[in-house]
């Protein structure tokens, strides 16, 4: 700011709840263009819709995506949309009126909280009618910052599928969760070899357990955490999906 410059206007400052006391700053780190749907999906009658999950504050925006034939291939969103219903099947996500197969025909952006450094405020400039100043700044809380980023974790679903397929295995059994590390490893018995007669020999072997304190208390420490975070998916998946009402940057907020 240069020292010459003058103030073209004064505004009064008023702190403000009258949009409420849970609003949201939403962030789009991997967006580079408008939050809005392709035009070839709005001809067709496809909105962006939202919901949430109060308890875990998660939110979902689903952006239909451009299915035109030049830009987009029908035989791999097939394949895709089937591991996305699967996965929602095992997240206990589905939907009921969800197929067997269905095709991929929109994109999902999930939200991860984002812990907030001090205090954030929006400020929404408002005309001061017949008060003595034209306008006025008034500066509204926020409460949460989301960042959102799409889910693909219907991958993982067809990474399994395709290595059961590769290794001739129907089985739809997972390898299951990460092993606690407060259970042993189990111990792989070596395998025999056999020697010829005349060469046998008697070896005794014996383990000692050494005593490592800080050792045990981290993997104490690591147990409680994994216990934690699966507790918190449990908690997530059960909690079912509102619906929301999206608006996007055409329709003009309300005054």
């Amino acid at each position: 700011m240069e020292m010459d410059d003058e103030p073209v206007s004064v505004l009064p400052i008023y702190y403000s709840t009258s949009y409420g006391s849970d609003i949201h700053l939403h962030q789009f780190p991997l967006l580079t263009r408008p939050l809005q749907a392709p035009p070839s999906a709005l001809a067709s009658g496809k909105r962006i819709s939202a919901r949430i999950k109060h308890k875990v504050s998660r939110l979902e925006i689903h952006l239909p995506a451009d299915t035109r034939s030049e830009v987009w291939n029908v035989d791999r969103s097939k394949e895709l949309g089937t591991a996305r219903t699967e996965d929602d099947r095992e997240k206990n996500q589905a939907a009921q009126e969800q197929s067997a197969e269905s095709r991929l025909g929109e994109i999902r952006l999930q939200s991860e909280a984002v812990p907030q450094k001090g205090t954030y405020m929006l400020g929404v400039v408002r005309d001061g009618g017949v008060a003595v100043h034209a306008s006025q700044l008034h500066l509204h809380p926020i409460s949460q910052t989301h960042q959102f980023r799409p889910t693909l974790t219907y991958l993982d679903v067809l990474s399994r599928k395709n290595k059961r397929n590769r290794f001739g295995d129907d089985s739809d059994s997972d390898e299951g969760p990460p092993p606690d590390p407060d259970e042993p490893a189990p111990v792989q018995a070596p395998k025999k070899e056999k020697k010829p007669a005349g060469e046998s020999r008697e070896v005794q072997v014996t383990a000692r357990k050494t005593e490592d304190k800080g050792g045990n208390q981290m993997q104490g420490a690591l147990s409680v955490v994994r216990r934690e975070m699966l507790q918190a998916i449990r908690v997530e998946e059960d909690e079912e999906w509102q619906d929301l009402q999206f608006h996007d940057i055409t329709v003009r907020a309300r005054t």
